[in-house]
């Protein structure tokens, strides 16, 4: 096993934090260093209830963990308002920052956070765990293959999930001053991202937010949707939601094929995920079924997407630390362009479901 090199703080006590604080410590080139959180019993509390090895450092407050000098990266699961403030004091701190998505409030915050990475020299990615999945390597072979896909005409996504009464009256996504982009954000950026991936990250040149958004008292979006239109005819829909049963569908369609998956965001299992590929589909000569028929592929990972991103991460930051090289430029790219689509989704809502010119 490789030497645990990177040493990750983690600064609070997010739900999700469990869940990358366990891929930190599964990652075979990585080690969970140190935690902070507003206060040192929280985030004692934190510690105790997450089996952290009795070395991880407590601290009481973010700073403290930026203050250490053997931290050498930090994850940032902190509410979205909160992100420019504290990763730019973090890369400021030459802290390398693994940053929870949505990235920012809009891409001028974005922007901010960039700048102070790119002149600190450190390395920059967001969380979105599935872009690291190996099914969806194999998933972008069949949408580049011309033969079998071919032309990439139409895309739709969806995500959503049945929130409790609890999460809808407390949780921060619901909050405006904490996570104003509510749904949009926390599940919308998922649909966005793939849909991205899919157009290779063609950027849109339109995108128009579909009516009758729901919205809790307090403004925050609890359910939308939007269209996305290309100079070439292409077109994508996607569907996110707080207030609907768990769904993260991808149906991909392209000239000469179709690509179906009814898990990208969330895997149904750790190790092994599925899709479904259709290629010159027809019907049968009485029209009773298809000819072929999809084909169903299965992809193994003995290491869960979450640890592969810390992994895939962590040796980027290896790379910079023992080598000099320059951080990797994809993923804040990759970042921008989904908060811009977000961005513009957010300004067609806000000026009445308008159409809205993406711009990079």
């Amino acid at each position: 096993m490789a030497e645990k090199s990177i040493r990750f703080g983690v600064l609070g006590c997010a739900e999700i934090a469990r869940k990358v604080s366990r891929a930190i410590i599964l990652s075979p080139n990585s080690t969970l260093y140190a935690v902070g959180s507003r206060s040192i019993d929280k985030a004692s509390r934190f510690a105790s209830a997450n089996g952290f090895p009795p070395s991880v450092k407590i601290y009481g407050s973010y700073e403290a963990v930026l203050d250490d000098p053997d931290v050498d990266a930090v994850y940032v699961p902190l509410p979205t308002s909160l992100h420019v403030r504290w990763a730019i004091l973090a890369a400021e701190k030459k802290k390398h920052v693994l940053l929870e998505k949505p990235v920012a409030l809009n891409v001028a915050q974005f922007d901010l956070i960039v700048e102070a990475c790119e002149s600190n020299g450190v390395q920059f990615m967001d969380g979105t765990m599935w872009m690291h999945h190996p099914r969806t390597a194999k998933m972008r072979e069949f949408l580049s293959d011309k033969q079998r896909f071919g032309q990439l005409k139409s895309m739709h996504t969806c995500f959503t999930f049945g929130a409790d009464p609890d999460f809808l009256k407390n949780d921060i996504r619901v909050k405006p001053d904490l996570d104003a982009l509510g749904a949009l954000g926390d599940a919308g950026w998922y649909c966005i991202r793939s849909i991205l991936w899919a157009a290779d990250y063609e950027l849109p040149k339109t995108v128009t937010a579909l009516r009758e958004p729901v919205l809790n008292e307090v403004g925050v979006i609890l359910s939308c949707g939007s269209s996305l239109h290309w100079e070439d005819g292409k077109v994508a829909t996607f569907q996110c939601s707080f207030l609907s049963n768990l769904t993260m569908d991808i149906t991909a369609i392209g000239t000469k094929g179709a690509l179906h998956l009814h898990d990208f965001v969330i895997p149904f299992q750790e190790k092994e995920a599925s899709f479904s590929a259709a290629s010159e589909s027809g019907f049968t000569e009485l029209v009773t079924g298809w000819v072929p028929i999809p084909s169903e592929h299965t992809v193994m990972t003995d290491l869960p997407q979450e640890v592969l991103m810390v992994r895939e991460f962590a040796s980027l930051v290896r790379s910079i630390k023992e080598n000099g090289s320059k951080p990797e430029q994809k993923w804040p790219i990759l970042s921008r362009k989904t908060q811009l689509v977000l961005d513009a989704v957010k300004a067609s809502i806000d000026r009445g479901f308008e159409a809205v010119e993406v711009q990079y």
